[in-house]
């Protein structure tokens, strides 16, 4: 089963007020990188979804537990059930992508664990929502695609299962446009977790505010010099230290915490 913002279950009475409490789970997309703050840190879609859910409900509460780098196993084993015993109105779940990117990802294991993750988190809150996350258009997503494309048949076979959301992000034409896309050309930008957050705010059930599938306005493609470049600084500091991580066993989110690891009232003002 496939859900998107226009096969959404329709708002009930209340509109975003029936959504009291979110909790976000996954990796680096979900923690919100590279939709970056001036004080340095990063916010992201969850974080622009529950302060437009905050805006209009009093006590409105949040947690968010993703953490970059993270597999979905690794979500599995330390999201997860603190995430079920939160018991919120409002839960997602984006994982599994950093595992396709492996080598030696093991599909069989990563539906296990997705499995796994699903059937605690359903029965415990009020919607839970996956998504079928964005790719940026070129010859790395070419070459990832067709074990992107199981991950996501997963997913909706979960979501059927267990009366869940898919949020087809990746279907979106608009999401794929580079522009879109940070300089690592693995994180979205301001303007792609800004979409985001409104695609899951329709997918939810709540009234529309405008469209994030609007292509980006056209533009001439930059030149043969500005390409190249391009991939010389993204090779130099983004492929590379991501390379280099693969070999060595480590991690961008090692030793590091959630970034919002209790569900606790969550002020709109950002």
């Amino acid at each position: 089963m496939q859900t998107d913002e226009t096969s959404a279950p329709a708002a009930r009475p209340g509109g975003p007020g029936r959504y009291t409490s979110f909790v976000a789970l996954g990796d680096s997309f979900t923690e919100g990188m590279s939709d970056r703050l001036p004080d340095g840190s990063y916010r992201g879609w969850a974080d622009r979804l529950a302060a437009d859910l905050a805006a209009a409900t009093p006590g409105f509460r949040y947690a968010n537990l993703a953490v970059r780098g993270k597999l979905i196993g690794q979500i599995a084993d330390e999201q997860v059930k603190t995430a079920a015993a939160m018991n919120a109105d409002l839960v997602t779940l984006v994982g599994g992508l950093n595992d396709t990117l492996r080598p030696s990802c093991d599909m069989g294991r990563v539906r296990a664990r997705l499995e796994e993750a699903v059937a605690v988190l359903a029965p415990n809150c009020g919607r839970l929502v996956l998504m079928r996350s964005p790719g940026r258009n070129g010859p790395f997503l070419e070459r990832f695609r067709p074990r992107m494309e199981e991950l996501f048949t997963i997913l909706d076979e979960l979501a059927e299962r267990h009366g869940a959301l898919v949020v087809d992000l990746y279907g979106s034409g608009a999401l794929g446009d580079p522009r879109l896309w940070a300089v690592d050309r693995l994180h979205l930008t301001e303007e792609g977790h800004r979409r985001v957050a409104e695609a899951v705010w329709q997918a939810i059930g709540l009234e529309p505010r405008w469209d994030w599938t609007e292509p980006l306005p056209p533009a001439a493609p930059p030149g043969w010099y500005r390409r190249r470049a391009a991939d010389l600084r993204f090779a130099r500091e983004h492929l590379l230290p991501w390379i280099g991580r693969r070999l060595t066993g480590r991690s961008s989110g090692d030793g590091l915490s959630p970034k919002r690891g209790d569900l606790l009232p969550y002020p709109y003002e950002l």
